[in-house]
């Protein structure tokens, strides 16, 4: 296939506000470095808060994604990885032992699958499947914090595991879309974690850091420590609700409190000047009426303040608040607002930088918008994936990858789609 053949990726963000799509091409000497050859964005229907309220609309969305993508690439997308997210997903802890196969107890790569399918063994909630089962550590013969025991000695294996859980019948209609829009599915991936691929370095995971993505409906994080991912949290509350508040406090319709977002949007109210002010005549507005940019500015701060505090929260439950060297790093299209890293030093009290794709370069200017962070990232997993045979010890152990969708499965979904 020409995709195979030219080493061309494809990432798919279906989020709520928009559709995007990635593709990149990897240089055959180095896995690791992706260029981007396209980047296409439309907007989003038939999602809400990151769950399918309606396949059709979501066919056409990915369908006029993928027909601008292909215009750019010049060859036929036949296949996506794809990002799922969504306030319904869950994450949890377990453990996997396991007796080292080897008579001589030297342990493989076979013992830590088997730990890994011994993780799996989860009592999961009616109409929830494993997506990722991915290993913290090991323990061999007692001894704890083993990140790679392969060639190591010992008779008894344990893995300790994060397992995250999504609802059956979102794979099902996320899937039965994608096949309708013509593509194949490569996988399913939980999408802050391939964002996190995309945007922090090995030595940030280690130091402790918390990945934060600001989507429309929802804001999602991931949170690393010594290297492993050790909590996932989706919050249903996104940029859409600062839209929201600025419609209801202007008295405006939600088409020009976007367009006053995206124009004179701050959320750093004692910066700006008491006599700063606009007319919402010229963002749209059927009537003149001038706006004090301090005003909005308060506005759009609480919102941020209450969404950065549910972040607060999420790390106070693993008892990490204040206490990630690495800081935090904001990615997703609301991170595009300014102030947002005064916002966050402020409410996190955390080092706060932007999270930008990392080791990629592009033909598109695109790939340094915040919104495609997800898609980049989807891009650079897929990538690391195909090109199993140099990086496979590190995703065995860093990420765990364990498939979200099935053989049977895509049986299923293909034979029901006309």
């Amino acid at each position: 296939m020409a995709r195979q053949k030219k080493n061309i990726v494809a990432g798919l963000d279906i989020g709520s506000s928009a559709v995007r799509m990635a593709v990149a091409q990897f240089d055959n000497d180095d896995n690791s470095s992706l260029q981007i050859l396209a980047a296409s964005e439309v907007a989003s229907q038939g999602v809400h808060k990151g769950d399918i309220s309606s396949i059709e609309d979501v066919v056409s969305s990915i369908s006029a994604a993928l027909e601008r993508s292909e215009r750019m690439v010049g060859v036929p997308i036949d296949s996506v990885w794809v990002g799922l997210s969504g306030t319904n997903i869950m994450s949890l802890t377990n453990k996997g032992v396991v007796a080292v196969s080897k008579p001589d107890g030297e342990i493989s790569e076979e013992d830590i699958n088997r730990a890994l399918e011994a993780a799996r063994a989860v009592s999961t909630p009616l109409n929830y499947e494993i997506l990722h089962v991915m290993p913290k550590s090991f323990i061999v013969d007692g001894q704890h914090k083993i990140k790679d025991p392969v060639g190591m000695t010992g008779t008894r294996l344990e893995v300790d595991a994060q397992i995250i859980l999504t609802p059956s019948s979102q794979v099902k209609n996320l899937t039965k879309a994608i096949y309708r829009a013509g593509l194949d599915v490569e996988d399913l991936v939980l999408s802050i974690i391939s964002t996190a691929e995309a945007v922090v370095t090995d030595r940030q995971k280690e130091l402790g850091v918390v990945v934060v993505d600001l989507g429309g409906s929802t804001t999602s994080l991931a949170i690393y420590e010594e290297g492993d991912i050790i909590h996932t949290a989706v919050i249903p509350v996104g940029s859409d609700h600062i839209t929201n508040d600025i419609a209801i406090g202007l008295r405006t319709s939600i088409d020009v409190a976007e367009k006053v977002k995206l124009e004179y949007g701050d959320c750093r109210g004692d910066k700006i000047s008491k006599n700063d002010g606009f007319d919402l005549a010229d963002l749209g507005a059927n009537e003149s009426e001038v706006i004090k940019r301090k005003y909005l500015a308060e506005i759009i701060e609480a919102r941020v303040e209450e969404i950065l505090e549910k972040v607060d929260d999420e790390l106070k439950k693993i008892h990490r608040s204040g206490l990630l060297p690495a800081g935090v790093i904001f990615v997703g299209g609301g991170a595009n607002l300014p102030g947002i890293i005064e916002a966050g030093k402020k409410y996190l009290r955390l080092p706060a930088t932007l999270g930008y794709p990392l080791k990629i370069s592009s033909i598109t200017e695109k790939v340094n918008d915040l919104g495609f962070s997800t898609a980049v990232g989807l891009v650079k997993w897929g990538g690391l994936m195909e090109n199993t045979s140099s990086v496979r010890p590190k995703l065995n152990l860093n990420t765990g990858r364990i498939s979200g969708v099935s053989n049977q499965l895509k049986k299923i979904i293909k034979s029901l789609v006309p």
